[in-house]
């Protein structure tokens, strides 16, 4: 299950697959389980569980294959021996981003209201 932690659901699952497979509990070669039970694992929306899909790819930790399933990479170990914690390091950046973009964007939408107020409705 996702923590309430402040860290974004899709980066924890990402986190915790990545371990699954530091350890050999996800094997190279073995196949991820499917969106609908990590869905049910993590108890998040099919679209959380995308994300962190999408993180692992995009660190070459798993491939997909169409009809059969997302499957880590052979050489998957090295690259986490290799590329872990410039890789991890570079995700928190785009969390803290993302958290800072979210601040900036309700201060905007304050502005907004304050500079133009709606008009009254006639009824």
């Amino acid at each position: 299950m996702v923590e309430k932690s402040g860290r974004p659901g899709y980066l924890q699952i990402a986190d915790d697959l990545r371990a699954q497979i530091r350890t050999g509990s996800l094997s190279p070669g073995a196949a991820l389980p499917s969106t609908a039970q990590l869905c049910q694992r993590y108890d998040v929306s099919a679209s959380v569980v995308k994300a962190a899909i999408s993180v692992l790819r995009t660190e070459n930790l798993i491939i997909g294959q169409q009809g059969k399933g997302v499957f880590v990479r052979e050489d998957a170990a090295a690259a986490l021996t290799a590329e872990e914690p410039a890789s991890s390091e570079v995700m928190d950046q785009l969390a803290q981003m993302r958290s800072t973009l979210a601040v900036l964007g309700d201060r905007i939408a304050d502005l907004e209201k304050a500079v133009f107020p709606e008009p009254k409705r006639s009824r």
